[in-house]
């Protein structure tokens, strides 16, 4: 029997649907995703649950598998402090329920999220910030294609120190019209030397880098990439520019990253939501395929509002002929993220950049000789290389410690935070001399 709510799931519907786009089966959908990564047999799923309390028996069992343990994990997802006042305002009713700000008139959630992008304006020192994407790698795919449509290139240099996890994502996002070419790295952890020609759109250079390397290269990079006609695209983590110059600084034509470190706990993979920014040149405005939001004086003289500006090129007001599609299930974290800055203010943001900058000098100095990049400046992350990295990463793990993550069979990521002691980095220096 056909379930009477799913009306789409009825054999003879779901055969005219496939008729009228032209595919024999669903499969076709998923070809571009390896076999060997697609379920060909149906989920194993457990027996239902008959009554409440068992699952919450359930619930209980997994909780207690849950351990405390002493964690230097980052690599994308960062263990920050969330102030309290975060969680306290983005699990109130207003904003955690409301789809994307719907209904229209709810001024509230358009403010917070005005105040937000205000804040992210500032820190970033550029005009316009867009309502969060999903993530940072969606920030970074789409600020890479707004430089492609706006140069009319499809051709990009990319910096070679990210994360396997973002290549892959950007390869996914970008192929089947981009082609994207592989920057090399320098010994000191850096943007390697290039050459540029007038076929690029962009250079993409990501500060900190995979290795918490802070580049200092964006100044030339960014001049090369205008000479050329080329845009210089920067992946700048927020919470560092307490401390660093923002893109804007050095050249940069469009900012993007992820916000998690602004008030979003790691949450077994994070609270992600990405941001993209740029100057107000209304060229490159017009490629923001996400909302934008502004404010607006109102009919009543003293009264404002808040809401969509320049809705006009957006993929909800285009559809199906919008220039690329951008979700809006981020919009919480960006509230979240106001808050947090909102909290922190310019002299907060400056004392953790400063705090987090001294512990990660402090951790590299304590684990040398292992520390790869030691003259470069880090800012939260460095990799050490040691004889074997998952032998390491099992010795701390097995004494209470979650040591970093590894990149390959000699070399870990560690990650420090203003969360770290100085007691907890010796602990770790101290236990993987002991394993060493």
């Amino acid at each position: 029997m056909t379930h009477p709510y799913i009306p789409n799931a009825e054999p003879g519907v779901r055969a005219r649907m496939l008729a009228e786009i032209g595919v024999d089966s669903v499969e076709e959908f998923y070809a571009d995703i390896p076999a060997a990564l697609r379920l060909a047999r149906p989920l194993d799923l457990p027996e239902p649950f008959p009554a409440e309390q068992d699952l919450v028996r359930h619930m209980r069992g997994l909780f207690a598998k849950n351990v405390e343990a002493l964690s230097f994990l980052g690599h994308g997802t960062y263990p920050h402090y969330v102030p309290a006042v975060c969680d306290e305002v983005n699990t109130r009713s207003e904003f955690l329920t409301a789809y994307a700000g719907e209904p229209y008139e709810d001024h509230g959630r358009f403010q917070a999220l005005f105040e937000y992008v205000s804040q992210m304006g500032e820190l970033l020192e550029m005009d316009v910030v867009n309502v969060p994407t999903y993530d940072g790698y969606q920030a970074a795919g789409t600020a890479i294609r707004m430089a492609c449509r706006y140069t009319n290139r499809s051709k990009v240099l990319l910096s070679g120190a990210i994360t396997r996890d973002k290549l892959s994502k950007l390869r996914d996002f970008l192929s089947h019209d981009t082609e994207l070419v592989i920057a090399p790295v320098k010994d000191n952890g850096e943007f390697g030397d290039v050459e540029l020609d007038d076929s690029y759109a962009a250079i993409y250079l990501e500060t900190p880098n995979l290795y918490g390397v802070v580049e200092t290269r964006g100044r030339e990079l960014a001049d090369l990439a205008h000479a050329h006609g080329a845009l210089l695209v920067v992946g700048a983590d927020p919470i560092s520019l307490g401390v660093l110059a923002p893109p804007a600084a050095y050249g940069a034509d469009i900012a993007c990253g992820d916000i998690q470190p602004l008030g979003m706990h790691q949450s077994y993979g994070g609270g992600h939501a990405g941001y993209i920014a740029t100057q107000d040149h209304e060229p490159l405005v017009a490629e923001f395929p996400s909302r934008l939001f502004g404010i607006a004086p109102t009919a009543v003289e003293g009264e404002y509002g808040f809401g969509d500006v320049y809705y006009d090129r957006t993929s909800f007001a285009h559809r199906e002929e919008g220039k690329e599609w951008v979700g809006t299930a981020a919009a919480l974290w960006g509230i979240t993220a106001g808050v947090y800055l909102a909290l922190m203010g310019p002299e907060g943001m400056r004392e953790l950049g400063e705090t987090i900058l001294a512990r990660t000098r402090y951790a590299m100095d304590a684990l040398a000789p292992h520390t790869r990049h030691a003259d470069a400046i880090h800012f939260r992350e460095f990799a050490i290389e040691v004889p074997d990295a998952a032998g390491l990463l099992a010795g701390l793990r097995e004494r209470g410690i979650f040591g970093g993550v590894q990149l390959d069979e000699r070399t870990v990521l560690v990650c420090v935070t203003e969360r770290h002691s100085i007691a907890d980095i010796d602990r770790l220096a101290a236990t993987i001399k002991e394993i060493l």
